[in-house]
């Protein structure tokens, strides 16, 4: 058996003697290395990137160089059609494959999202409140988990379009019935309301999921939240933003669409534009509170490099209803609300 692997980026490529033979048929033993190689250094960045998520905000998106210009410019072929509409029928199966390779481990729990997003602490009537959230696109919990350990006052409805990521969910030690209710859904066809009561999430979480959802079918998964979510209540998103290095990374045939890529497992990334996400999000029947780039330098002291990291951080409201009232926010107590580093 021979064992290729990077244990810092938490994966290992196995080959038995079965598969072994055909394989090497295929790619030479530096190809191997080489595609181990690029893959590890995306592994890196983007883990890195979503543990440590502060930086510079800026209405504003990234100025290109000259040279990023002209890749981008040059790689305008996109992967065929028939690969496409197959990519977009395995999309559940890739994501599987991905938690079964990494397990729990591609991730750092996510312990900024209470100094980034306040409305997961703040805005209650009295401090016991129970505040009841969904986390939609969960993985195994490391966005989840440490709110859960943090605040004995917080409800979780967690789902993921992976049911392995779900069974990671619920293996955790952490997870109790009384605290967190975990299920698998497709967010573009699965009715939300099946598991969640309609209308009594406080705070929905996006983060870095709505990226990996085919563009034609993002506002279909915004209007299925906006079903179980208060009026008054509020989304609270982050992701890959225009021109982010993993964007500037990809290799040509990897192009789906506009701003749209593949990756080598199968999975694919979207990167957002401010301009196109509160269009996605208003035409979903939401409005726009806050709505800013995040640029972070991701520094590699051992090889040298320097590489340019963008996210988008926003928040946006379903329209309170003017007799009611209901949900943790009215649109001016969010629009007054800061960031914090």
């Amino acid at each position: 058996m021979l064992t290729i692997s990077k244990t810092s980026a938490h994966f290992r490529f196995w080959f038995d003697n079965k598969i072994l033979p055909t394989f090497c048929c295929i790619m030479s033993l530096a190809t191997i290395n080489k595609y181990e190689f690029d893959l590890t250094q995306t592994v890196k960045a983007d883990a890195k990137a979503q543990a440590f998520p502060c930086g510079q905000t800026t209405s504003t998106a990234r100025h290109l160089t000259q040279e990023e210009l002209d890749k981008l410019s040059s790689d305008e072929a996109l992967v065929s059609d028939f690969k496409q509409m197959k990519l977009e029928k395995e999309a559940q199966k890739n994501w599987d494959l991905f938690y079964k390779r990494n397990t729990t481990n591609f991730f750092k729990d996510r312990h900024w999202t209470i100094r980034e997003f306040e409305e997961l602490r703040a805005h209650r009537e009295f401090e016991s409140q129970k505040l009841v959230l969904l986390e939609a696109g969960c993985g195994v919990g490391n966005c989840i988990f440490p709110l859960i350990e943090e605040d004995p006052h917080i409800f979780v409805y967690a789902c993921d379009f992976s049911p392995r990521a779900v069974e990671f969910v619920k293996k955790n030690p952490l997870y109790h019935p009384e605290r967190c209710c975990a299920f698998q859904c497709d967010l573009t066809k699965d009715h939300l309301t099946e598991n969640v009561p309609e209308g009594s999430v406080d705070v929905v979480t996006l983060i870095f999921v709505l990226s990996a959802v085919h563009p034609d079918k993002m506002k279909l998964a915004l209007e299925n939240i906006s079903k179980v979510l208060k009026a008054g209540g509020v989304v609270l998103f982050r992701d890959y933003g225009l021109y982010d290095h993993a964007m500037l990374r990809f290799k040509s045939a990897s192009k789906l669409g506009d701003n749209f890529y593949v990756r080598q497992d199968g999975t694919r990334s979207y990167f957002f534009s401010k301009e196109f996400l509160a269009k996605l999000f208003e035409e979903a029947g939401f409005q726009s509170v806050v709505n800013e780039y995040v640029l972070r330098e991701t520094v590699n002291k051992k090889e040298g490099l320097c590489v340019a990291r963008v996210f988008l951080q926003s928040k946006f409201i379903k329209p309170a209803n003017s007799q009611t009232g209901s949900g943790l926010l009215s649109y001016k107590s969010s629009k007054q609300g800061k960031r914090e580093d």
